[in-house]
């Protein structure tokens, strides 16, 4: 696959938001959102090293992953590709299953999305049975994001631009944080567009000015 990377502002950064690669809490269907969490399946190996070839032709000035070994796992071979060291990040982990920790059944499921969907209407005291609110949620991974676009800042002093970052992270968390934070889409999307194993939402901008998506999955956002 690949891509067109046009430079931004100066303030602004390009993001790459990178679902992880296959673990075995995907293959086996369960929520997993403790930390360390899960190993990558063989498959999930396969789609890392991929994703390294994938963005092979990628400007990047940034690698980032969550504090859950999944998502340092599926960054090393991209880390190993650019000779980027990949930087872990506190408070962009996925979102907790509380309570639900470990379930697979229908119930467990539909109990972890459905503050989601309360969140998508504009209240965010909703949460998870044993978790965090949304306030909770929406606080700590803005402060992730904020730490990796004042070091892109710091990093990039003297590029004309504000150059580009891969963030690998997880699908949940994703799709909640670009429907509450994006100005080109919004829950309605989030909920009908389902995020794979390395797929990829380009975004640009910034803290302070938002964010825009520009592509999902490879297809372009209007």
């Amino acid at each position: 696959m690949s891509h067109t990377w046009i430079p931004t502002g100066k303030s602004h950064i390009r993001m790459l938001l990178i679902r992880h690669a296959e673990s075995t809490a995907n293959e086996a269907g369960i929520l997993s959102t403790t930390q360390p969490g899960p190993e990558l399946t063989p498959r999930g190996r396969e789609q890392a090293e991929a994703l390294a070839v994938t963005l092979g032709d990628a400007p990047l000035d940034g690698l980032y992953a969550s504090t859950l070994r999944r998502t340092q796992l599926t960054a090393e071979p991209l880390s190993r590709a650019t000779g980027l060291p990949v930087t872990v990040v506190e408070g962009i982990h996925e979102i907790e299953a509380g309570e639900l920790e470990d379930r697979s059944d229908h119930e467990a499921m539909s109990a972890y999305a459905s503050p989601f969907r309360i969140w998508a209407q504009g209240d965010f005291t909703a949460a998870v049975p044993g978790g965090f609110s949304g306030d909770h949620f929406f606080e700590r991974f803005d402060r992730g994001i904020t730490e990796i676009w004042r070091a892109q800042q710091a990093s990039s002093a003297e590029r004309p631009d504000g150059g580009t970052v891969a963030v690998v992270d997880h699908d949940a968390a994703i799709r909640v944080w670009v429907a509450g934070r994006a100005d080109n889409l919004g829950p309605e999307f989030t909920v009908t567009h389902g995020l794979g194993n390395t797929g990829i939402v380009v975004l640009t901008g910034s803290p302070d000015d938002g964010w825009h998506v520009e592509s999902w999955q490879g297809e372009p956002v209007a």
